[in-house]
């Protein structure tokens, strides 16, 4: 609940418009504050007491300085806060100063009431400034800033509380469409374009290049475009200052996007660049592996086929992660999608004609780095190969099986499991012979930092534990 909320819940005074009109203004006070600069308050009063209730505060997004004054809910009495009590009084904008820390320079303030259908004082905005960012062009920022903030339009449309940066530039322009405030930056990005002085300028001149202009004043409606002028591109977004139906004022921000566009288009050539490799490097390898293929069928040796065959496997098992690579844009992958494919190649590639084979596969979405997807897809590779070379011998049919899930907030877990013959008594994972083991003891424990357990009486059971950070 908010201050606003907490406030007139106990106190129950508004009517729904007028609670309404102050959510509205709250909602949109860190915009204000970004394009003011100034820290933005909004009181209301306490009852009939001579007291105020600070119920909206914000400051300048980036602002180094403190915050100044009391904290949201705080109450004040009327002689802690006389320009705000003025105003809220007499309902008059009142320009001054405040002092908010001893030894301190005196703050620039300036208040301004927030009225309702009936003409009532309902609350006060209040904007604080240090002092050089208080001159003429700076106060009609602030009233054009306040008009802002009670308009009636559309609030629901996301333009409105879309950030503002220092780098931005800021023009307000008048009901004649004049330019009547420009800040620096907006003076800036224009003075690259050839174009002088902003202020008395017609927002509709074509130097300007402000298409958005006309329509955010005949619409209503914030408006956003983006826009190549003389080799620069240019976000520009229109607020209008609505009242009674009608476009008073306008606000535009002007923002030079060149290099972020430039840096945008280079990361797209670059994704397409790698895009491009993981597709070459996956044809290469399947070249490798279709000609130990056929090395394999020419050789009349059944250890030197059973040892291409399984060289071959592992070139598909690296090869697969990199055609997934090849068909997005980052360096990471779903290892789920990847086992799956690799279960099935290994299986269907190894398992001779008449044995019956059952397959259970469980996986999570895990997402892994390429390196990291690029050692799973061999373990699982070499533990699948392993289970149905050795584990079903003498047997027609068998049971073999692939769970990925997650095993904790730091770790991934992957089990490879068969009802085969299982391991002998004297089976040593750490000293075996099977290259397949050395591979997978390998990747797991040096590449991955991992964990591997291997047992098995009723069948084999692998388990890797795989961190993942």
């Amino acid at each position: 609940m908010t201050a606003l909320d907490e406030h007139f819940r106990k106190t129950g005074r508004l009517t729904k418009n007028e609670m309404a009109l102050l959510e509205q203004i709250s909602a949109r006070l860190e915009l204000a504050g970004d394009i003011s600069h100034a820290q933005v308050s909004l009181y209301v009063r306490v009852g009939r007491e001579p007291k105020l209730a600070l119920v909206g505060q914000v400051r300048s997004r980036g602002s180094l300085s403190p915050q100044r004054g009391g904290q949201v809910g705080a109450v004040f009495a009327s002689a802690e806060e006389p320009l705000v009590w003025r105003t809220m009084e007499t309902g008059e904008r009142i320009t001054g100063h405040r002092e908010w820390a001893l030894g301190m320079d005196p703050l620039f303030m300036e208040t301004f009431p927030v009225h309702t259908a009936k003409g009532k004082v309902l609350a006060v905005l209040s904007f604080e400034l240090s002092g050089e960012e208080t001159g003429a062009d700076h106060q009609i920022l602030l009233e054009t800033v306040y008009m802002l903030l009670i308009s009636d339009y559309d609030p629901h449309n996301t333009l409105v509380y879309r950030p503002v940066f220092s780098q931005d530039g800021i023009l307000a322009v008048n009901e004649r469409g004049q330019i009547i405030y420009a800040n620096a930056a907006a003076s800036g990005i224009y003075r690259v374009l050839g174009v002088g002085r902003l202020l008395g300028r017609r927002v509709h001149e074509r130097a300007l290049h402000l298409r958005l202009a006309g329509k955010a004043t005949i619409t209503g409606q914030p408006q956003e475009m983006e826009l190549e002028v003389a080799g620069l591109v240019l976000s520009e977004k229109a607020i209008p200052v609505v009242q009674n139906g009608k476009t008073v004022r306008l606000l535009l921000f002007v923002a030079d996007v060149t290099q972020l566009r430039k840096k945008e288009k280079e990361l797209l050539v670059k994704s397409a660049v790698i895009q491009e490799i993981h597709h070459r490097v996956k044809n290469n390898l399947q070249t490798i592996a279709s000609l130990l293929r056929l090395q394999a069928r020419r050789s009349e040796s059944p250890e030197v086929r059973a040892a291409l065959r399984e060289s071959v496997n592992r070139i598909l098992s690296i090869s697969l992660v990199h055609e997934f690579l090849s068909q997005q844009d980052e360096e990471v992958i779903n290892v789920a999608e990847v086992a799956r494919n690799i279960f099935d190649l290994v299986i269907e590639s190894m398992v001779e004609p008449g044995f019956e084979i059952q397959k259970v596969f469980e996986a999570e979405p895990v997402v892994l780095p390429s390196e990291k997807a690029s050692s799973l897809a061999l373990m699982v590779n070499e533990l699948v190969q392993n289970a149905i070379e050795h584990g079903f011998v003498g047997r027609r049919s068998g049971m073999i099986g692939l769970k990925l899930t997650t095993a904790s907030e730091t770790s991934y877990r992957l089990e490879i499991y068969d009802n085969g013959i299982g391991l002998p008594p004297d089976f040593d994972r750490t000293k075996t012979k099977s290259l397949g083991i050395q591979i997978v003891r390998t990747l797991v424990e040096t590449d991955l930092g991992g964990t591997f357990e291997l047992s098995g009486t009723d069948g084999t059971h692998a388990v890797i534990t795989i961190p993942r950070a």
